[in-house]
C-alpha cells in the first residue's frame, strides 16, 4: 500500500508512530496528483510548495516530541470558498478574478493548528449555486458528473490526492458528491462548524463539513473544527467535544427510522436496493428499524427553494448589478429568479421551517436516526439535464440530487453520507443518516459500525483509470 492510499487514522497512526514522516506521506500524494490530477481537475490551485515547508515543519515537530494529535502532517484540500491568507478565494467564478483572502478562515486556521498540511483549493460549482461542479469529472468514470458543489474535495479524496477534504453544504452539497464518489461526507448541525471566513450561498442554510475516506475519519476532522466562535453569529455556544467513535459494533437498542414515504419516492431500484441491504445489516448490528412518515414532504423542495434562492441573491446584489455577465448562465437565472420573489414569500418559507423542526424534533423523539438514500440515482451522464422515472416523471438532474439532502439544511440537522455499495456500472450508492440536532454522536457511531463489519475495508480508492477518467467531460 503506497502512503497516498492510507486512511486519516492509517496514516495519523503511522505518523505518531514515526513509521512514516509527513514528508514522504506529501510526496506521496504529490506524485499521485500528477498521475491523476489530470484527468480529474479536482483543483482549482495547487500549493505545493507551501505543503512542503509545513510537512517539513511537522516532520520536525514530530521528531522533536510535539505531536499536536491525528491531523499532524496529513495533507488536505479546502473547497474554493474558505479563505486561507495569501491565497486565491475564487469561488469557482470569474468575478473573483484577482481576490486573495487576507486572513485565514475558522476552519482554516484551526486545521492549522492541528498541524493539518493544505495541498491546495478545491473546484466548486460557481459560488457553491450548483450539483455538478462541471470542472471536475468523477473519480470513478471521467464520462459522469462529480456532483457538487464540493464536487473537487469529494474527488480529491476519492482518488487519493487528498487525505480529507472540507466542503460546504446548503442543499446537499457535501453530501451529494461524497455518495456520488465514493466516499463520506458530514454535514454537522447548523452552528456547530465556524462559517466565518467561507463565501456564503444563503446564511440560514451554509454549513461546513468534512469529506473524508471513512466515519471514523470524518470523526476526527470534525473534532479539529467544532467549537464556538463570536465571528460567526449562528455559531453555537460550548467546547469542543472529541467525537471519534469506539470500536463497539453493537447497535442493540438504536431506533432507525426508515420512511415510508418521500425518501423512498422516485428512486433507481439499485440505490434502493443497496440502501435496503445496509439496513438490514444495521438491524443486524442489533438496530431496531422503525417505519416512519416524513412530515409536510410536499412542502419541502418550496421551502428550500424559498429560503435559499432571495438569500442568495441578497448575497450577489452589487456584483450581479455590475457584473451579471461575469456569472455562468446557470447561475445568472437563478439569482435573478431571487429578485423576483417578494418578502412576504420569503417569510412564507420561514414559518414552513419552523413548523417542519417542530414535526422533525417529533420523529426524532421516537426514533434517534432516519436512514434513507442520499441521492436518488448515481452519477449521470456529463451534459444529461434531466431523468425520466419509470412513471413518466421528468425531473432536473439538480433537482433529483438536493431532493432528499435538502430536508436536514432546511431543519439544521446533522446528516451523514456512508457508501453502501456500487450499482452495474460500477457507480458508488450512498445512504444518509440523519439525527437531531447536535446527534453527530450518535451518526458517527452508527456509520461506523457499518463501516467495520463490511467484508470490503473501508476508505478504499475509486479506481481511476486514465481510459476510463478521460472518456468525455464533465462541462455542460
Amino acid at each position: 500500500m503506497q502512503p497516498y492510499e492510507l486512511t486519516l487514522v492509517q496514516a495519523a497512526e503511522a505518523l505518531r508512530a514515526r513509521r512514516l514522516s509527513p514528508v514522504e506521506l506529501l510526496d506521496s500524494v504529490l506524485q499521485r496528483m500528477e498521475q491523476v490530477e489530470p484527468h480529474l481537475q479536482a483543483y482549482a490551485t495547487v500549493t505545493a510548495d507551501r505543503a512542503r515547508r509545513a510537512a517539513r515543519a511537522a516532520e520536525k515537530e514530530i521528531a522533536a516530541g510535539r505531536h499536536r494529535g491525528p491531523l499532524h502532517g496529513i495533507p488536505m484540500g479546502l473547497k474554493d470558498l474558505i479563505d486561507v491568507a495569501g491565497l486565491p478565494t475564487s469561488a469557482g467564478s470569474r468575478v473573483r478574478a484577482g481576490h486573495r483572502a487576507r486572513t485565514d478562515s475558522t476552519v482554516a486556521a484551526r486545521l492549522a493548528a492541528a498541524g493539518a498540511v493544505l495541498i491546495g483549493k478545491t473546484h466548486t460549482h460557481e459560488f457553491a449555486y450548483g450539483l455538478i461542479t462541471p470542472q471536475t469529472r468523477n473519480a470513478h468514470r471521467g464520462d459522469r458528473v462529480a456532483g457538487g458543489s464540493s464536487g473537487g474535495s469529494a474527488v480529491a479524496v476519492a482518488a487519493g490526492t487528498a487525505t480529507f477534504a472540507l466542503g460546504t453544504d446548503t442543499g446537499g452539497s457535501i453530501r451529494v458528491p461524497a455518495a456520488l464518489n465514493g466516499v463520506v461526507g458530514l454535514k454537522p448541525t447548523y452552528g456547530l462548524v465556524s462559517r466565518h471566513g467561507v463565501t456564503p450561498l444563503s446564511w440560514s442554510l451554509d454549513h461546513v463539513g468534512p469529506l473524508t475516506r471513512t466515519v471514523e475519519d470524518a470523526a476526527l476532522v470534525l473534532t479539529a473544527l467544532a467549537g464556538h466562535d463570536p465571528r460567526d453569529p449562528a455559531c453555537l455556544p460550548g467546547p469542543a467535544e472529541n467525537y471519534r467513535p469506539g470500536e463497539d459494533t453493537d447497535l442493540t437498542g438504536l431506533r432507525v427510522g426508515v420512511p415510508r414515504s418521500y425518501f423512498f419516492d422516485r428512486v433507481d431500484g439499485e440505490v434502493e436496493a443497496a440502501v435496503r441491504a445496509a439496513l438490514g445489516r444495521l438491524e443486524d448490528l442489533g438496530a431496531r428499524l422503525v417505519e416512519i412518515e416524513i412530515p409536510l414532504s410536499r412542502y419541502i423542495q418550496a421551502t428550500h427553494w424559498g429560503l435559499m434562492v432571495p438569500e442568495a441573491t441578497a448575497c450577489h446584489e452589487d456584483t450581479l448589478r455590475t457584473v451579471p455577465g461575469l456569472y455562468r448562465s446557470d447561475v445568472r437565472v437563478l439569482l435573478e429568479a431571487g429578485a423576483l420573489m417578494s418578502a412576504a414569500d420569503h417569510l412564507r418559507a420561514q414559518r414552513s421551517r419552523a413548523l417542519m423542526r417542530r414535526e422533525w424534533t417529533r420523529v426524532l423523539d421516537e426514533v434517534d436516526l432516519v436512514a434513507a438514500p442520499t441521492v436518488p440515482v448515481t452519477a449521470v451522464k456529463a451534459g444529461q439535464e434531466t431523468i425520466t422515472w419509470a412513471d413518466g416523471t421528468v425531473e432536473g438532474v439538480a433537482e433529483a440530487y438536493v431532493r432528499l439532502c435538502c430536508p436536514a439544511n432546511i431543519t439544521g440537522f446533522p446528516s451523514l453520507s456512508v457508501p453502501v455499495g456500487h450499482d452495474e456500472a460500477g457507480l458508488p450508492i450512498g445512504m444518509q443518516l440523519l439525527a437531531r440536532p447536535l446527534g453527530e454522536r450518535v451518526l458517527l457511531r452508527a456509520g461506523h459500525a457499518y463501516q467495520q463489519t463490511q467484508p470490503a475495508p473501508a476508505g478504499a480508492l475509486a479506481p481511476v483509470v486514465g481510459d476510463r477518467s478521460t472518456a468525455g467531460s464533465c462541462g455542460t
